[in-house]
């Protein structure tokens, strides 16, 4: 049976046409009625029985940390699923570097998490360093160098996901803080590689070349007002009730949740578990270094903010011992002594950026024949690498960052797969927020600090 809308007049005509109104409609219709007055959102409720609303953040949303796409179902103001939606980066980095040699690998890599570009490139290189068995060749001064970019990145990564995360709460001088040390960071590494980012400056068997004169001296002083901006920052948030109950209890994510879901990182570490493969599988000469790996108990939004201000502190101890050590070993060799690997270029830094010096120019051009040839052959073609596979895991400012790599004795990879700690954590995406208000979820997102490029590679 169908109930029949009243025809209504029109203002200045004929009523207007009925309109059929189903079983279901009427009822509710007669049950608002019967209500009366009161506060709409309870009469929706017990009338309807449930409220479900759906709502998209991002991927254009400033604090999805790039195109990540959340899709929340709310009650009020309580989320009651989340859902992580990827794939709007997608660049086929991986592949692309299918139909490049090994040495052009690292220029293509280096682009995954452009937040902390070195980790990589290191990574990448390692393993193809196994698989040519030159592993125990790589000069020690080239590993010194390697240890230092990447605490310098990993500083210059954590205070990103510091000043973003601060500055989406409304922190606005958090993020001009953390900007600023993190300026500081840029300016040694545009001093070493000639660029900001996008480095492409670990090679196999090295690094492309040495750092400039006087760069040690340059490194400590910025060390320095990297150290009191970090002071600065801990006063203004581990200090500042808002923040703490801003960010306590919040996004919390057990031992028992970071394992079944493979996290690794701050976020594994907020746990109690102190897993750093620095320390569990040591490579660079980690093991060589004397660090702390910092732990806390309570898995939530606020002690991974500690934590990772607390491994910058770390990275300032690797940093300075790393340049004692490369202080001690100045004029040292920087990549393997095979000439059949070793990149034959002598890069230099001038005013149009990084290229061959003049000097070695002049050499291969116009005394050696040889010289010529072979740089010609290496540059285009590679160097072969031996058929096998090899799987290498570094400490990423993520979490724990793996490449498998496979040659079948090519001058080209045959293939080079990352798993990049920003994609294993987004999964718990779901299990930090669904229960917490939506204004948390941006908290909780930024304790993962995913980098987009590497989740969508």
């Amino acid at each position: 049976m169908t109930a029949t809308a009243e025809p209504r007049a029109g203002a200045d005509g004929p009523a207007h046409a009925t309109r059929p109104i189903d079983d279901d409609a009427a009822r509710t219709i007669r049950g608002f009625e019967a209500y009366g007055d009161g506060d709409w959102d309870e009469i929706a409720r017990e009338a309807i029985g449930e409220e479900r609303i759906v709502v998209n953040m991002g991927p254009q949303h400033p604090s999805t940390h790039g195109v990540l796409r959340l899709m929340l179902e709310i009650d009020g103001e309580t989320v009651t699923e989340a859902r992580a939606g990827i794939g709007y980066l997608h660049t086929g980095i991986e592949k692309n570097m299918e139909f490049r040699t090994w040495t052009q690998g690292p220029t293509f890599c280096t682009r995954m998490d452009y937040v902390a570009p070195f980790f990589q490139e290191v990574a990448f290189c390692l393993a193809t360093e196994r698989l040519l068995g030159v592993t125990d060749d790589v000069p020690e001064r080239a590993s010194e160098i390697r240890v230092l970019m990447m605490e310098l990145n990993r500083i210059a990564s954590h205070l990103i996901c510091l000043g973003t995360g601060g500055n989406e709460m409304g922190a606005t001088t958090v993020m001009t803080v953390a900007f600023t040390a993190r300026e500081e960071i840029l300016r040694l590494f545009e001093a070493v590689t000639g660029l900001r980012m996008n480095h492409a400056y670990i090679r196999p068997g090295g690094v492309a070349q040495d750092v400039p004169e006087g760069f040690t001296t340059q490194a400590r002083e910025a060390l320095k007002k990297v150290r009191g901006y970090l002071k600065d920052l801990g006063d203004l948030m581990l200090a500042n009730p808002i923040f703490k109950s801003r960010l306590t209890d919040v996004g919390v994510l057990n031992l028992a949740g970071c394992m079944a879901l493979g996290v690794t990182g701050p976020v594994l570490r907020s746990t109690g578990l102190p897993y750093d493969v620095r320390k569990s599988a040591p490579y660079c000469g980690y093991e060589t270094y004397d660090f702390d790996v910092p732990v806390s108990t309570n898995a939530d939004c606020y002690d991974r903010v500690v934590l990772r201000i607390e491994e910058c502190y770390q990275s300032l101890r690797l940093a300075e011992q790393a340049l004692s050590r490369l202080d001690a070993s100045e004029g040292d060799p920087v990549i393997v002594a095979d000439k059949k690997i070793a990149w034959p270029a002598q890069l230099a830094i001038g005013s149009d950026g990084q290229g061959n010096s003049l000097e070695h120019i002049r050499k291969i051009m116009g005394t050696s024949m040889e010289a010529l040839i072979h740089h010609f052959k290496l540059v285009t073609e590679g160097f072969p690498v031996p058929a096998g596979q090899a799987w290498q895991t570094v400490e990423h400012p993520r979490g724990e960052l793996g490449v498998h790599a496979v040659s079948d004795g090519g001058t080209r990879p045959y293939r080079a797969h990352f798993r990049d700690p920003s994609f294993n954590n987004l999964q718990a995406t779901s299990v930090m927020c669904e229960g917490g208000q939506v204004a948390d979820v941006v908290v909780a997102v930024a304790s993962l600090d995913p980098v987009l490029g590497g989740v969508d590679r």
